[in-house]
């Protein structure tokens, strides 16, 4: 083994330096900070740039990006045969109606949704699943809880709660 594979600091699982190794530099080069806090929110956004990945990975085996694939569940959730106008889409999924004209358009050329005429509203629109995008939507929840459940399965129910616990305090 050479000088600079013996000295080289250790890695965590994602091939970033391990977060131990980053609070000894900090606490060396800065013993006057307390590195702490700059530890935890790394190994939050470590765990949740796994997970993203976990995600991402499922939803291209269907051609899809995280963008379609929130559009299609958002959808689903509302139940089988029901509707949203996009602004009301906009404001589940937390972004702003300028956003989804492109999700939309992509979502509908691909026979997953359709936008129709809103009944109560001459001037508005409906957007719902197809059959086809009801039952792409049916798969993909299955298989999305499956990848969730595959990245938390070292934790207990316990610690599943105890995690969103913590993680609401924070915001």
């Amino acid at each position: 083994m050479s000088q600079e594979e013996k000295s080289a600091p250790a890695t965590d699982a994602t091939g970033g330096l391990n977060m131990e190794t980053i609070l000894e530099q900090w606490r060396r080069e800065r013993p006057d900070i307390d590195p702490m806090p700059m530890a935890v929110c790394g190994d939050i956004w470590r765990a949740g740039e796994k997970l993203r990945q976990a995600v991402l990975a499922n939803w291209a085996t269907r051609d899809l990006d995280i963008a379609g694939s929130d559009v299609l569940l958002t959808l689903r959730r509302q139940g089988h045969g029901e509707s949203l106008s996009p602004s009301a889409l906009a404001k589940e999924m937390m972004l702003s109606t300028s956003a989804m004209t492109n999700r939309l358009d992509r979502l509908e050329n691909r026979g997953l949704i359709e936008r129709t005429m809103d009944p109560s509203d001459r001037r508005g629109l409906k957007i719902a699943l197809t059959d086809e995008g009801y039952a792409l939507a049916e798969e993909m929840i299955v298989s999305h809880v499956a990848t969730e459940e595959s990245m938390l399965s070292a934790l207990s129910d316990k610690e599943r709660v105890q995690i969103r616990r913590l993680l609401a305090k924070i915001g």
